[in-house]
């Protein structure tokens, strides 16, 4: 006899043995694929990208070729492709030389980005979990950071070292620590009374767990959005 059958002969309600399937999630490529201005959006992004990447090796020397007879030329197909946004003073394609900016601005923006998000995100997150002379000090070194002007930072950088790329994202980077520090830490002084955090911290489960597991996923959205501003 089945389960079902015998608990109908025991007078029992019968009980199903297929345990109900649980829903999964809709994978993000569904939900972007439903809302056609944000598809349409990371369409052009993905491709702005690509050309940031690869463009250089398709487009050559032409960004610094120089034709003065061709000085200051409308759009047009006469030049090919590279034609399309007209010429500079100097003759040199518009396009060639924004493909090739492109990935200066992307070696320069993505490193950045990164650093200042993960440095102030983790330094945030963990002053705003513990509080206290921790979550003091952190606000205080923000606030040394923000008061001097980035400007000035970065003159008195490039002067004593080499300009170079590395020292502009560290100035970068160094400049939008404190904005992402006093997000986060925002964001972890709200959650860390919420009760799943109690509870949580009441079967044991360390610091450091806590934060990667329960605060960071509700902070993250947040963080995302100021990064892509700072982007």
């Amino acid at each position: 006899m089945t389960t079902a059958e015998t608990s109908a002969a025991d007078g029992a309600a019968p009980v199903n043995d297929a345990a109900p399937a649980r829903k999964r999630p809709q994978s993000w490529w569904r939900l972007l694929g439903r809302d056609r201005v944000a598809a349409a959006g990371a369409v052009v992004l993905a491709l702005v990208a690509l050309v940031a990447l690869f463009g250089r090796l398709f487009i050559g020397d032409r960004a610094q070729r120089q034709d003065l007879d061709a000085s200051l030329r409308p759009p047009s197909l006469s030049d090919g492709v590279y034609g399309l946004l007209g010429t500079d003073v100097l003759g040199r394609s518009v396009l060639a030389r924004l493909i090739d900016a492109a990935a200066t601005t992307l070696s320069v923006a993505v490193p950045a980005v990164l650093c200042s998000l993960v440095i102030g995100s983790a330094l945030g997150l963990w002053a705003g979990y513990h509080g206290g002379r921790r979550e003091s000090l952190a606000m205080r070194v923000a606030d040394v950071i923000l008061s001097f002007p980035s400007l000035l930072i970065a003159v008195v950088v490039l002067y004593v070292f080499s300009p170079s790329a590395l020292n502009i994202v560290l100035i970068l980077a160094v400049a939008r620590i404190p904005v992402y520090l006093r997000t986060s830490r925002a964001e972890a002084a709200e959650l860390r009374s919420r009760l799943f955090v109690d509870a949580a911290r009441t079967f044991g489960t360390p610091g450091r767990h806590i934060i990667y597991r329960h605060i960071l996923p509700i902070a993250l959205p947040t963080l995302l959005t100021v990064a892509t501003l700072d982007f």
